[in-house]
């Protein structure tokens, strides 16, 4: 008979590790517009934007719709009208280029930030438009009064990237929604 020892002391066979399959795209639960608002009822502002954030940060960007002229999230902003102008009547004269000294301040308006842009007078604008997703963004009250309390996570659906630039000691969470605007082909 075998004593204890020496049954401790021999190896195991080596389980022989089976191939995963890559893990697809994580869903996002506050996109749902019910999950949003029950988690409302329960949760902090500060810490539900955290729970949001990181829920995004993990699912990523739906690039459903890159575009800024055409996303579906978008359509609340496109709407509505500051410095004179509704934001789709601004992101047209983007593409067509005109009056490029005010494409900044008409955007900032709207929580957007304009970080790279063609300003040839020919050829496609390849502008890249950066949304603020943070606590403190513009869009926040466009949005709230439109009555879309997910707005971010549905905007995040539809960006080509999102940006997350975790907190430090001086400076807020700030994440960013990419998209961009391009000329129409042909």
């Amino acid at each position: 008979m075998l004593s204890d020892t020496t049954m401790t002391k021999k190896k195991q066979p080596a389980v022989p590790k089976t191939a995963e399959a890559p893990a697809g795209r994580v869903e996002n639960p506050f996109q749902d517009a019910g999950f949003y608002g029950r988690m409302r009822d329960y949760t902090e502002r500060d810490a539900m934007f955290s729970k949001e954030l990181r829920s995004i940060g993990e699912s990523g960007a739906g690039k459903r719709n890159t575009d800024a002229r055409y996303a579906t999230s978008l359509d609340t902003l496109r709407d509505i009208t500051k410095k004179g102008l509704k934001l789709d009547d601004m992101l047209v004269r983007i593409v067509q280029g005109v009056e490029s000294g005010l494409w900044e301040p008409w955007l900032a308006a709207f929580g957007f930030e304009l970080r790279g842009v063609n300003y040839a007078k020919t050829g496609a604008r390849n502008a890249r438009l950066a949304l603020d997703l943070s606590l403190a963004s513009k869009a926040q009250g466009l949005f709230a009064n439109a009555g879309v309390p997910n707005w971010r996570s549905l905007v995040a659906e539809d960006s080509l990237q999102i940006q997350i630039e975790k907190p430090t000691e001086k400076t807020p969470a700030q994440a960013y929604a990419i998209f961009f605007l391009d000329a129409e082909p042909g």
